[in-house]
């Protein structure tokens, strides 16, 4: 009964643009993330930069490699705010088409036996009535045809919300925060799938405890990615 919604400004799309899914003028509100970027994981890079950016050239990741496909600017950040708090969930699909499309072949590379959304926890979705990165994921499985499990990795303590926390402590945040499914196991090769990367301390800390119980690669697919942000 009602036309989809651009997801940037959230009003309805004309019929000529729904295929698209965003509308003429928000195209410029959005910032792709260029082929400059870090090696490790995924953020743009500064003209001093070489390989990796300034985060990953001090810090050892437990997560093998992680890309984004937009830089976290302020048209995104108001449409994953409505996407995560507002119930636009429809959002998800066109997100998703997105990261197929920009970063497909770089997955394909990486050959995932399954995709994992990072999970929330449990009460927390229970309020929302959703997790956004598992809207993601689902969505992203059926387009490039990988397996969706949302049920082996599980967030077991309500952590402080990441954007409240600074530096160290976001590790500190999310000490014991994740448990896995032993039967994990048989999968070598797993994505995982958030909608924001700010310094990694959670694909660490769910890469952390997937290679405890024996995946060999952990890769992470995200949505957005701020430049410097810490």
């Amino acid at each position: 009964m009602y036309p989809p919604a651009c997801p940037i400004c959230g009003t309805p799309l004309p019929a000529g643009l729904r295929q698209q899914g965003i509308c003429r003028g928000c195209v410029k509100k959005i910032v792709y993330i260029g082929d400059e970027s870090c090696l490790k994981c995924g953020k743009p890079l500064d003209v001093d930069d070489k390989e990796y950016c300034h985060d990953c050239a001090k810090t050892k990741h437990i997560f093998d490699r992680s890309a984004a496909v937009f830089s976290y600017s302020d048209g995104l950040k108001q449409s994953i705010y409505r996407f995560k708090y507002k119930g636009c969930r429809e959002y998800g699909k066109w997100y998703a088409t997105q990261m197929a499309d920009k970063l497909g072949m770089l997955i394909k590379i990486w050959s995932p036996d399954v995709i994992v959304p990072v999970p929330m926890y449990a009460k927390k979705q229970r309020v929302r009535g959703y997790n956004q990165a598992e809207i993601i994921a689902c969505e992203l499985g059926k387009i490039i045809h990988v397996p969706v499990n949302t049920r082996f990795l599980k967030r077991n303590k309500n952590t402080v919300p990441m954007k409240e926390v600074s530096g160290h402590d976001r590790s500190k945040n999310l000490e014991n925060a994740f448990i896995a499914d032993k039967n994990v196991v048989k999968y070598k090769k797993i994505l995982l799938v958030d909608d924001i990367y700010t310094t990694g301390a959670t694909l660490d800390a769910c890469a952390a405890v997937l290679k405890k119980y024996g995946v060999e690669k952990v890769y992470g697919a995200c949505l957005c990615i701020g430049r410097g942000m810490s």
